[in-house]
């Protein structure tokens, strides 16, 4: 699916969702509570005019002008009738918390529950289009719909919680005439745990970290850099940067929201370097990198992306918390809707700024230098992640330095002569964490220079004979280090990675799934216990037998006073038909409870990773084997 096609399948999904949930359960109290009120009506109705009519007391007269009375007077209007005529009736049928007032209010809360989340749709819209329609609003209208739409949503869960509470005993209580304790209970803690959680994150400070992975260059260990920025600080006519941080990471940009460097918090204006693309790029295509990111910091990008980043950051934050607690679900997909409007916003507002920086660039330097660097920047940055895949793709352990960057420019030169490159490189955009860029074309024909798919190779393959990492005099030691400690970080979650692929087949592999999976036990009553392994579950009891994960299709856990139960189904069925299930006793489990599930929870998924990994290569496998076979 293209990527337009995919973008509008997941805008129109969950604007979907956003309907149910901010409709289906008010929709369904709204129905319960009219159908329930209509049929009040007409069997109140009906057994008040046979009492009327038996009633030998009054007069013909007045059994008309009663039935007229009642007739004009239904049942579910007694909570409205506030007339002074009416006051008895009312105080008779409509006293409070009776079934009556109970029915009256519900459907009242329903429809206003109704008319919020039309009216919340709307102002998500609404806001969105302000964002689209205006940059200057872009700021305003995302912090007043954060506001509305965190505080409202935060309401909407309030709301449909109770609803939720209340349909859980007046539906069995209406259509069957009892009520089921543990059925209310189950409702009453979800809505009370998700009323909870909903307020208690909406007034808690959610972080907003701004973390940069690299180190400070000191203007004493590149004075010449230092120099040669200010320089293109002043043509662009805006402030040079207050640091400058290098790293190894594939990008170059500038920020002015505060970040922290090895614990240190910086303030004002950051440009960050990768030395890495540093050693590729010759000095005039690192000084229009460097002039495209000035020029953002000259066109108050950067202050926009200062005030309204963190605040992004912070709304993703509070959305996603929102999906992970139960009835909070009603509150998640509106935020995301509204969210997705905004992001489209923001994308095509950055693709303009990178566009006019380009020009700002091209324009200092050279068109063929921006278009050069562009270039340089996508090879490196394709290759070294088709490097880092392939060694994350292994099948066996890493051990010592991997060596990535020498891998990746000892082979760039090689990739960029092959027909792989030419295919990265006709959709290649430039990476960026903050933006989202134009492709490559785009941003060739946005300067006026083309460069033909065959001459890319040539360009990435001219190693420059100057570059400004080597005016860096610290520059080798922070690659060295910077270079370390990303190894190690990718040494460490490729052996987890592992640890969830292997089945184990081997003494090796096991020892490395053990050191993330070992066995768990669990103590039950009666002497009796339950292990947990990668193999599968080990009960103790007597009669009992081990339950090999191959063996699962489905677990339930199913409390008891009498002692909890995990019911385990199995791939297969029973002779007389249905799915075969075994059912493991766990009485004494007691405050292990949410432990054990997590833990029987995270061994069966690790099983079904590596099963799926192993059909996945064995597809692989024999999608590799047919041509041979042809």
């Amino acid at each position: 699916m293209a990527p337009a096609q995919t973008i509008r399948a997941d805008l129109l999904r969950v604007f979907f969702l956003t309907l149910v949930s901010l409709f289906a359960i008010p929709a369904a109290t709204l129905l319960f509570t009219e159908y329930a009120l209509r049929s009040q009506d007409t069997t109140f109705l009906q057994s008040i005019e046979r009492r009327i009519a038996a009633d030998t007391r009054l007069s013909a007269s007045d059994k008309a002008e009663t039935t007229a009375f009642y007739r004009s007077h239904p049942l579910s209007k007694a909570c409205d009738a506030t007339a002074a005529e009416d006051k008895d009736f009312h105080d008779k049928v409509c006293s409070p918390y009776s079934m009556q007032w109970q029915f009256h209010w519900a459907d009242r809360a329903a429809i206003w529950t109704i008319v919020l989340g039309a009216a919340l749709l709307a102002a998500a819209l609404v806001l969105g289009a302000l964002a689209f329609a205006n940059r200057g609003l872009r700021y305003a209208s995302f912090v007043a719909g954060w506001r509305l739409m965190t505080v409202s949503s935060a309401v909407e869960v309030v709301l449909q919680g109770a609803m939720v509470v209340w349909l859980s005993f007046w539906l069995t209580a209406y259509f069957w005439h009892s009520y089921y304790i543990k059925l209310i209970a189950i409702a009453g803690i979800a809505a009370a745990a998700a009323v909870f959680y909903a307020v208690y994150t909406l007034f808690k400070t959610l972080p907003s970290g701004n973390e940069i992975e690299g180190e400070l260059i000191a203007e004493a260990d590149a004075p010449r850099l230092w120099e040669r920025i200010r320089q293109l600080a002043g043509r662009v006519q805006t402030a040079p940067p207050d640091q400058i941080v290098a790293g190894i990471d594939t990008n170059f940009f500038v920020t002015e929201a505060p970040c922290e460097v090895r614990g240190q918090t910086l303030n004002g204006r950051t440009l960050f370097v990768s030395i890495p693309l540093l050693r590729v790029l010759d000095q005039t295509e690192a000084d229009a990198v460097l002039a495209h990111e000035l020029a953002h910091l000259g066109g108050g990008d950067t202050r926009s992306s200062a005030a309204l980043g963190p605040k992004l950051l912070q709304f993703d934050q509070y959305t996603w918390k929102m999906r992970g607690a139960g009835l909070t679900i009603v509150a998640h997909y509106l935020l995301r809707l509204y969210r997705m409007i905004f992001a489209f916003a923001l994308a095509r507002d950055s693709r303009e700024r990178e566009y006019k920086a380009d020009r700002v660039a091209a324009g200092l330097t050279a068109p063929s230098a921006i278009v050069q660097s562009l270039i340089k920047i996508s090879a490196y940055a394709s290759y070294r992640n088709d490097v880092e895949q392939k060694l994350f793709e292994q099948n066996r352990q890493h051990d010592g330095a991997l060596g990535i960057a020498g891998f990746v420019a000892a082979g760039l030169p090689p990739y960029a002569s092959s027909d792989a490159f030419i295919e990265a490189m006709k959709t290649a955009d430039v990476p960026h964490p903050y933006d989202s860029h134009p492709p490559l074309l785009e941003r060739m024909r946005n300067v006026g220079h083309h460069v033909p798919e065959s001459a890319y190779g040539a360009i990435v393959a001219t190693a420059p004979q100057a570059s400004w990492a080597d005016f860096i005099e610290t520059a080798a030691a922070i690659e060295q280090r910077m270079w370390s400690e990303y190894e190690q970080r990718f040494v460490e979650n490729h052996e987890l990675s592992l640890a969830y692929r292997y089945e184990p087949a081997t003494e090796e592999e096991r020892a490395v799934v053990l050191r993330h999976f070992p066995p768990i036990g669990f103590a039950l009553k009666n002497g009796n216990r339950i292990d947990i392994s990668y193999s599968g579950l080990h009960p103790s009891a007597e009669g009992a037998s081990p339950i090999p994960w191959d063996e699962v299709k489905g677990l339930t856990y199913k409390d008891s006073s009498f002692g909890d139960t995990l019911i385990v189904t199995h791939p297969d069925k029973r002779k007389l038909g249905g799915a075969r299930t075994t059912k493991v006793k766990l009485g004494g489990l007691g405050k292990q409870k949410e432990h054990f599930k997590a833990a029987v929870g995270h061994y069966w998924q690790r099983h079904q990773i590596m099963r799926a990994q192993q059909q996945q290569q064995h597809h692989q496998q024999q999608e590799q084997e047919q041509p041979a076979l042809q």
